[in-house]
């Protein structure tokens, strides 16, 4: 099911067919850095299933991200509830292919999702919960207006991951 489409990119529901471009894209170390490791078989199912389960929760979720122009699978953007300040808050986040890094997918996904988060499904903020590190995502919540309003450490597999808190708020 299409969700929303930009110039150059279609976003529409992951589905488990798509699990072998998913393998490829969170299978990368280099694209998962800010995880400290390329998912698994068992994990990518497992990040499928969850999709899944949140768009039938929340009616959204990330998105597959798919060329226009050749019909490949460039990675992934959308909306997922993330706890922030004892609270759930819309986030938007996003994982590309490392070969199509560098071409404003990010940014052109990331700006797409702030405009239907606000217009289509009513929130007045919208966040990105940036590891410190990840200076490109960083770029990109810059890119879509935000700015930082916070930090917060998370704990994933027993390491420490210090993050900063981007929002932008419904013009």
């Amino acid at each position: 099911m299409i969700i929303l489409e930009t110039q150059r990119l279609i976003l529409r529901e992951i589905t488990a067919a798509d699990f072998d471009a998913w393998s490829a894209v969170l299978g990368d170390p280099e694209v998962m850095y800010a995880y400290e490791h390329g998912f698994s078989a068992q994990e990518v199912r497992q990040w499928i299933a969850r999709q899944r389960e949140r768009y039938a929760r929340d009616g959204f979720g990330l998105w597959a991200a798919v060329e226009r122009e050749t019909g490949a699978l460039v990675g992934d953007c959308g909306l997922t509830m993330q706890d922030w300040d004892g609270r759930p808050v819309p986030e938007i986040g996003y994982h590309l292919r490392r070969d199509r890094w560098h071409r404003g997918y990010a940014s052109e996904a990331a700006a797409a999702c702030r405009d239907h988060a606000f217009h289509v499904l009513g929130f007045r903020e919208v966040y990105s919960i940036i590891r410190d590190s990840n200076l490109p995502s960083q770029r990109v919540a810059l890119r879509t207006g935000m700015c930082v309003v916070g930090r917060v450490t998370r704990h994933y597999r027993g390491v420490d991951m210090p993050h900063l808190v981007f929002s932008v708020k419904k013009p």
